[in-house]
């Protein structure tokens, strides 16, 4: 739509919150009252340290909003929204200390910028440009989100600055286990570089899946993982200024991809799910986890897959609701495989289904309610499967571009 997101830090924060509990503490040396040496202080406002200081200083933010006449989502708390005249939108997401302010009319917005400096002692960082990692460039075009200087922090940090790109991050076809006969390697390390990688997942969901596959040997890691985590440095070496690339757009729709694997544990033959949720363009919303269970076919990973992938459509589009953007219609959501809807949508029980735990059966009732629709794709459609194994180069760099992974010299266009 094309609303400017303002970037606002409040300064020294905890110190906002107001305590319900009476809380003591002793006078701090080089401080005493000569005389009163034996007394204590009373705290009435929170202090870094304390335990209840996050939530007394959500408490306080919170009741500030509320009062100045925002709603807060019932699905997402810290998500403020205020609707004007019906027609001036204003939406405040909170993040700790941070605040990040959008809406429809500019004029409100510095409104309320100068209603909450009157409040509290805040820095204004303009447009949202960068945070926790992120570079958020804002154009009139849309809006690319990507982590360029983080990659090349992460790439220094494990001295592969000057390594040899490669395509892909994962070798196709190849299968990790966690009984390896190769040396055993420095576990501190490996457990660094997989927390590295999974904060990159957050604008890159191409590195997702072989970041969750390395995740699963991070208790006794050998030659053979690290090697591989170090395949997926040389491919972010050669990809450190991909992102994700939303375009502005007046007609989105919500809708999503769920997609498994089949039995692709090599330890214990369980399978992976995946999904991935759009809106028009570039996807905003992903997903790549080891299934709970061992699927006994094809039919029934998928159909776990789905299960998962309806949960989170479900409560995207309370989200979308309180954003003023109701999905009216059923969330369509593609798999690619027609026994895994027969599934869904004829809750007939049968000898090959009878034995599906039962919380995987919502799927039939958000089918139902027509909150979600369960589609058929082709495999060569299916763009969760990026999420739930090892991709050929081609394949899979036709996948991330479907995905809306792309450079960032692509936003000027």
């Amino acid at each position: 739509m094309g609303w400017k997101i303002f970037h606002l830090d409040v300064k020294s924060a905890f110190l906002n919150g107001v305590l319900e509990e009476e809380i003591f503490f002793e006078q701090p040396e080089g401080f005493r009252v000569a005389g009163q040496e034996d007394k204590v202080y009373k705290l009435k406002k929170a202090l870094y340290g304390l335990k209840q200081a996050p939530r007394a200083w959500y408490n306080r933010i919170d009741a500030y909003l509320l009062n100045r006449g925002f709603i807060r989502s019932e699905s997402e708390a810290t998500l403020y929204i205020k609707c004007l005249q019906q027609e001036f939108h204003i939406v405040v997401s909170l993040y700790v200390d941070d605040l990040f302010v959008t809406g429809d009319n500019l004029n409100v917005v510095k409104q309320f910028k100068l209603d909450l400096e009157a409040e509290f002692e805040l820095s204004d960082l303009g447009e949202m440009k960068y945070f926790l990692g992120m570079e958020i460039c804002q154009s009139k075009n849309g809006i690319f989100v990507s982590q360029r200087k983080y990659a090349l922090e992460v790439l220094k940090k494990f001295h592969m600055e000057r390594c040899k790109p490669v395509a892909t991050p994962l070798v196709a076809n190849e299968k990790l286990s966690q009984i390896q006969s190769d040396p055993k390697v420095d576990g501190s390390v490996y457990r660094s570089l997989i927390g590295s990688l999974l904060y990159l997942t957050t604008t890159r969901p191409d590195l997702m899946f072989s970041t969750s596959l390395l995740s699963r040997f991070m208790q006794s890691p050998s030659q053979i993982h690290y090697a591989a985590a170090k395949r997926v440095l040389r491919y972010i070496k050669g990809t450190s200024d991909y992102g994700i690339w939303y375009e502005k757009k007046m007609d989105g729709k919500l809708q999503g991809y769920a997609d498994s694997d089949w039995a692709g544990s090599v330890d214990d033959s369980k399978s992976t799910s995946g999904y991935v949720f759009s809106f028009g363009n570039g996807i905003f919303s992903w997903k790549s986890k080891k299934q709970e269970i061992v699927a006994q076919s094809t039919a029934e990973a998928e159909y776990i897959s789905a299960a998962a992938a309806a949960n989170q459509a479900i409560w995207l589009r309370k989200i979308m609701k309180d954003l003023g953007e109701e999905q009216t219609e059923a969330t369509t959501i593609w798999i690619d495989n027609k026994s895994a809807i027969s599934m869904a949508k004829n809750p007939v029980q049968h000898g090959r289904t009878k034995h599906i735990n039962v919380k995987f059966h919502a799927i039939r009732e958000a089918e139902r309610m027509k909150e979600v629709k369960l589609m058929h794709c082709s495999s060569e459609n299916q763009l969760a499967d990026i999420l739930t194994k090892p991709l050929p180069k081609t394949r899979f760099e036709m996948m991330r571009s479907k995905l809306g992974v792309s450079k960032e010299n692509l936003k000027e266009e």
